[in-house]
């Protein structure tokens, strides 16, 4: 299949890519792109996995950079001018970006070899996360017409895979995709009212690593110490902690010192740990979609494993309600917004392009409003096209050198205290004077062998001489205006991101309900036939597959469904 993939692109045709999660689809784009002259542009929405695959190209020795909200205006005039001059291989851009008046403008000045759109579900209308932002492609394609685009994507329905087509102008329909059926992988949902000794007692019975899932970052540490005292090695995980926080989260599961992560949907993008044994849910996804590739993250390796959902009566009232929590009604939003403005003392007429940090807490208590609600309003005025709200992004240190040569050297004899520093920024960090470098205060410190502060304060007298910029490290939202304020009368919410998604919201809420509720077909039939596969076979070791086998009636259907399927073929091919 990548081999497909890659040959494709590489011959300059539009393509679209349908792999399970795991299945490896970086390697479908950076293979083609390394064999040709020029960038390679590529969108996604993940901003902890753009710095991961930059992280990781760097080490191999190939340039690659990253523009998404919260870089300074500056930072991204150097990152686009890289990639304009032959200093950068891939550029890797948040969708929020592409509709900016300086991206299309350099994007025009760059020699770009292809374009790759990832999560590419996200420009389907139909998609469980769609982003309006993403319709911004099509003009980037009406920019560079004569560049092919690569979309990849885990989970589509056969809807979206031909929305997605449509919106990126495909010249010529062209899909490669593996089927989404995993044989290994039991998809159980066991009915309990006490879930909790449900998933110690799952834990006990399933050896090696596992991941349970839950919807609130209180409830990760909640179940991490439940599992904890219950003698299970649990760690927790969820998008408020800091990059360090989740590295060092990450390595002990990697390495076992974990044997369990608790963890809300932040986790998973890119883990790479493929014996997990055992995924559970204890509290249910909003849709098939987000269920079928969080359980997915089980038995990569191709061994027996478990995907298990927990389910009580009281979840689908809970699922219901979260559909009214999601969409706040249209007062709420619009409050929200004016708020937000007058926050920052945003009058009607200003603001676009204006970035400003976003302590939800801080807000909520200022304007009295609830934090959910806060949330969820953001995450509309941003598919509405108002805002772009960017929730707990921790930015790295960065730093520049602005001076020249000749000021740096009279600074250093008139301040003999800060060579220590200057030194140790030009011996390890290359290209000060042409582009930030992400640098760290604690190795600074330990070459300096003085302590983080000291460097931090150092490093804020060499910005406050004109002869650094310093953007220090923080961990915190961010709120960009995408355009000028509008009075409030004005401010529309359009069917499709409000009443529409809404709706969407419903049937995919009512197909998650189905799933756990349906105790008469093959859990991973219902889960393929979602998918667009209706002729899979029965899986043999599901839930409801061990109990037709009890009631002797597995061996029955399965030559049913097969002699349905083979006429089902015959009238094709007659056809």
């Amino acid at each position: 299949m990548q081999l497909n993939i890659i040959e494709s692109i590489g011959s300059g045709k539009d393509t679209l890519g349908l792999m399970p999660t795991g299945g490896g689809k970086s390697i479908t784009f950076q293979v083609p792109a390394m064999a040709k002259d020029g960038v390679c542009i590529v969108i996604t929405p993940l901003i902890a996995l753009m710095k991961d695959q930059v992280s990781i190209l760097h080490k191999h020795g190939i340039t690659a950079k990253a523009i998404f909200s919260g870089l300074t205006h500056d930072e991204i005039l150097v990152a686009l001018d890289n990639c304009i001059y032959g200093g950068c291989k891939f550029l890797y851009v948040s969708p929020e970006r592409l509709a900016t008046d300086i991206f299309k403008t350099k994007v025009t000045q760059m020699k770009v070899c292809q374009i790759v759109v990832d999560e590419a579900h996200c420009i389907s209308q139909w998609g469980h996360d769609f982003r309006p932002s993403y319709m911004q492609i099509s003009q980037i394609r009406d920019l560079l017409p004569d560049v092919p685009v690569l979309a990849l994507t885990a989970t589509a329905t056969p809807n979206v895979v031909d929305n997605i087509q449509e919106a990126l102008n495909f010249k010529k329909k062209n899909v490669f995709r593996t089927s989404f059926a995993r044989p290994n992988l039991a998809y159980i949902v066991k009915h309990t009212e006490n879930k909790e000794d449900a998933l110690i007692s799952l834990l006990r019975r399933v050896n090696g690593s596992g991941i349970v899932y839950v919807r609130t970052r209180r409830r990760t540490w909640e179940t991490a110490q439940l599992l904890n005292n219950a003698g299970i090695p649990t760690a927790y995980y969820h998008a408020g902690m800091t990059n360090k926080e989740k590295d060092q989260v990450q390595q002990d599961w990697q390495k076992g010192i974990a044997r369990v992560i608790a963890c809300t949907n932040a986790f998973g993008m890119g883990i790479d740990k493929p014996d997990v044994r055992i995924v559970v849910h204890l509290d249910v996804p909003n849709s098939i979609e987000a269920y079928f590739q969080e359980a997915g993250r089980a038995g990569r390796d191709g061994n027996k494993s478990f995907a298990i959902l927990l389910w009580s009566g009281a979840d689908s009232v809970k699922l219901q309600r979260n559909i009214d929590s999601s969409f706040p009604s249209k007062e709420d939003i619009i409050a929200t917004y004016n708020s937000a403005c007058n926050s920052q003392s945003i009058g009607v007429g200003s603001g676009c392009g204006y970035v400003c940090d976003f302590d939800i807490n801080t807000f909520c208590h200022t304007f009295k409003r609830w934090p959910l609600t806060v949330h969820n309003s953001l995450r509309i005025l941003t598919n509405a096209g108002y805002l772009d709200y960017q929730e707990e992004t921790e930015l790295k240190s960065r730093v520049i050198f602005i001076a020249s040569d000749i000021e740096v050297y009279n600074a250093r004899l008139a301040n003999p205290d800060l060579n220590p520093v200057i030194d140790a920024l030009l011996r390890n960090y290359t290209g000060l004077f042409t582009e930030y470098a992400t640098i760290s205060e604690d190795f600074l410190a330990k070459i300096c062998n003085t302590t983080r502060q000291n460097i931090y304060e150092k490093l804020k007298a060499l910005a406050r001489m004109r002869l650094i910029i310093y953007n220090p490290q923080k961990n915190t939202s961010l709120i960009a205006w995408t355009q000028d304020r509008v009075d409030e009368r004005f401010l529309h919410l359009p069917k499709s991101v409000y009443e529409d998604r809404r709706h969407d919201l419903e049937i995919r809420t009512q197909a998650i309900i189905d799933y756990c509720e349906c105790d008469d077909t093959c859990r991973s039939q219902v889960l393929l036939q979602y998918f667009g596969e209706l002729h899979s076979p029965l899986c043999g070791h599901c839930d409801v597959c061990h109990e037709m086998k009890r009631d002797n009636t597995f061996e029955a259907l399965q030559i049913a469904q097969s002699e349905e399927f083979n006429s089902c073929s015959t009238n094709t091919e007659d056809e």
